[in-house]
């Protein structure tokens, strides 16, 4: 795959985000998507794609699926 796009993201809640989001990983036809996690509390998204589309595509899911996960701790925190 020749397009990679990395993202991290920092913060008390990113093991929790680490664990909701794992599942979803893996091949997505044209791209493939992995998560680790960087010490305690920094959460590494890593997706690659053979063309652009592919990775632009992929980063909408993953980036709206993190948002969920880290709007769904703010709810449970305060309920």
């Amino acid at each position: 795959m020749k397009h990679v796009a990395i993202f991290r993201v920092s913060g008390a809640d990113a093991l929790r985000m680490y664990q909701a989001l794992l599942p979803e990983t893996g091949d997505m036809g044209r791209t493939r998507v992995n998560l680790h996690m960087e010490g305690d509390e920094t959460l590494v998204l890593t997706a690659s794609a053979g063309d652009l589309s592919a990775l632009r595509a992929a980063l909408n899911t993953w980036l709206r699926l993190m948002n969920i996960a880290y709007e769904m701790q703010e709810i449970v925190k305060y309920e």
